[in-house]
């Protein structure tokens, strides 16, 4: 769920302004094929956002190539994502703070050479075009 006074908005409200997939992947908590997003193998400096309100959520720093055909953070932007452990107990769940947008998982312990030991899966972001 989105914090207090985020961006609140009705399911009519998020289809007119996110696309299919967007709506399928941040409403309804689905996910895109591996390797198909547009994000995977982007690494150009900046900083990402949630592609449904825009919020910067990750710096172009902790982007990192996990193969998992998604794109994989280390860590994000403090409070800009939270975090609710999923009823199996192996991942945690991560929205945006903003707007409640799913954004994927966190994995841990996974030994990548990261200053977390975190994977944040992503699937579908916006990437702003300033510099980190």
């Amino acid at each position: 769920m989105a914090a207090e006074g985020s961006m609140q908005k009705g399911e009519e409200q998020w289809r007119a302004v996110l696309s299919p997939e967007q709506f399928r992947i941040l409403r309804l908590k689905g996910t895109e094929y591996p390797g198909t997003g547009e994000y995977v193998d982007f690494n150009k400096e900046g900083i990402y956002g949630c592609a449904g309100c825009k919020t910067p959520l990750y710096k172009s720093t902790t982007k990192f190539n996990a193969g998992c055909g998604w794109p994989a953070f280390f860590d994000g932007i403090l409070g800009a994502i939270t975090r609710t452990a999923d009823p199996d107990g192996r991942r945690i769940e991560i929205n945006c703070a903003a707007c409640g947008g799913h954004l994927g998982h966190v994995f841990k312990g996974e030994g990548f050479a990261t200053p977390t030991d975190e994977r944040h899966c992503v699937p579908l972001m916006n990437a702003i075009a300033s510099t980190a």
